[in-house]
C-alpha cells in the first residue's frame, strides 16, 4: 500500500483537526480544500475570513464546511482563556499584557489551539521561517518527557515498490551531543514505525566499529550505548559508515556481528550538516522523494513546511501530522 493510502486508512474516522496559521496563502487554501473534500481530516484556517474567501473564489477552491478563525475577532471569552493558559504555561516568562500581544501572532495562536485541545496538530512554514514555526511549539507544546530536543526527520521514498527509509536529524540540531543523538535515534525509530518502516537504526559516522578515531567517532559510540539503555528492545547499532549500514556485502566485511549493518532502514546522522547534505544527495541523485521535515519529540504534532513547498506538499504533510496525532491522543 502507498504510504499516504496507509496513513489515510490509519486516520480514517478520527476527525482530526489540523490548524493552518497561514490561512490566506493559496497553497494552504488549496490543500485544505482537498483535505476537506477527501474527508481525510478537518482543516482550520487562520486569517481574515473575507480575504480567505476572496482568494479561494479567485482560485476556484471550495471551502464549504471548513472552519475559519480570525484571531483578530476571536471571541473575547475564548481569547481570555487562551491568554491565561499561555501565561500559566510560560511560568512567569510572560505577563497577561505581553501574552495578548504575542497571541496575535498566528503561529502562537495556532499552537495554543493545539495545546488547549481545540486542534490535534498544526502545519505552518509555507510563508514563515522554521524558527517562527518551531519556537512557539518549544515554548508551549514542549518536548516529551525524557526528550531534550525536537528533531527533524525525512521519509525517503522511491519507486512503485515503496522503497522507504527514514533520515534524521536533517533539519533542526546543528551538532547534537551524545545524549541528544541517542534520543534522536529512539524517536526516529518511533517515527519509522508510524510510517510502516521496520526500524533498524544505524548511527552513522565516518568510522565503522572503531576503524577510525576522533571526538566525532567517540560521540556516536557514546550515543549508541545511551540509545541501547533508553530502548534496549530496539535494533540500534553504531558507529557505522553508510555503506556498512546499507550494503550487506560491506556489512559482512566491516561489521559481521551487527544486527543492523547491511539492513538499516533508519539512518541517524551525527550532525545537521551531514544530514542535510545526505538527504538532498539521495533526493537529487537517487531520485528519492523526500517527505518532511517531520518534527519529532514534541508532546503534540507541529509540522514545518518548506517555504518552497507546493500544494501537494501541504496536503501530504497535513496527513502526516494527523497520523502523528495517533501517538499523542
Amino acid at each position: 500500500m502507498d504510504l499516504f493510502e496507509s496513513l489515510t486508512v490509519k486516520i480514517a474516522n478520527k476527525n482530526y483537526k489540523i490548524v493552518f496559521p497561514e490561512g490566506t496563502e493559496p497553497r494552504i487554501i488549496g490543500a485544505a480544500a482537498r483535505l476537506n473534500a477527501d474527508r481525510v481530516l478537518k482543516p482550520i484556517l487562520l486569517g481574515n475570513e473575507a480575504d480567505i474567501h476572496q482568494i479561494a473564489s479567485a482560485k476556484g477552491f471550495n471551502l464549504a464546511g471548513i472552519t475559519i478563525i480570525d484571531p483578530a475577532t476571536y471571541p473575547s471569552e475564548g481569547f481570555a482563556a487562551m491568554v491565561t493558559a499561555f501565561v500559566e504555561r510560560r511560568k512567569g516568562k510572560a505577563t497577561e499584557e505581553q501574552a495578548q500581544t504575542i497571541l496575535k501572532d498566528p503561529n502562537y495562536f495556532g499552537t495554543m489551539l493545539v495545546y488547549m485541545d481545540l486542534a490535534d496538530g498544526m502545519v505552518s512554514g509555507a510563508v514563515h521561517s522554521t524558527g517562527d514555526t518551531v519556537r512557539p511549539a518549544l515554548q508551549i507544546i514542549k518536548t516529551k518527557p525524557g526528550v531534550h530536543r525536537t528533531s527533524g526527520a525525512f521519509i525517503m521514498q522511491r519507486g512503485r515498490d515503496n522503497e522507504r527509509y527514514l533520515f534524521s536529524d536533517c533539519a533542526i540540531n546543528i551538532n547534537p551531543n551524545a545524549q541528544e543523538l541517542a534520543e534522536i535515534a529512539v524517536e526516529s525509530a518511533k517515527t519509522a514505525e508510524l510510517f510502516d518502516i521496520d526500524p533498524k537504526v544505524a548511527l552513522l559516522s565516518f568510522s565503522t566499529m572503531g576503524s577510525a578515531r576522533g571526538d566525532e567517532v567517540t560521540k556516536v559510540q557514546e550515543a549508541t550505548k545511551i540509545a541501547h539503555e533508553l530502548a534496549p528492545d530496539l535494533a540500534i547499532d553504531g558507529e557505522l559508515q553508510f555503506d556498512a549500514a546499507y550494503v550487506p556485502v560491506v556489512a559482512n566485511q566491516k561489521a559481521p556481528d551487527s544486527k543492523v549493518a547491511g539492513q538499516a532502514t533508519v539512518f541517524v546522522f551525527p550532525e545537521l550538516q551531514s544530514g542535510n547534505i545526505g538527504y538532498k544527495i539521495a533526493q537529487r541523485f537517487g531520485n528519492f522523494e523526500a517527505i518532511g521535515p517531520i518534527l519529532q519529540g514534541l508532546n503534540k504534532p507541529i509540522s514545518d513546511l518548506s517555504r518552497g513547498s507546493n500544494e501537494e506538499d501541504v496536503y501530504k504533510l497535513a496527513i502526516i501530522t494527523a497520523a502523528q496525532a495517533l501517538q499523542t491522543t
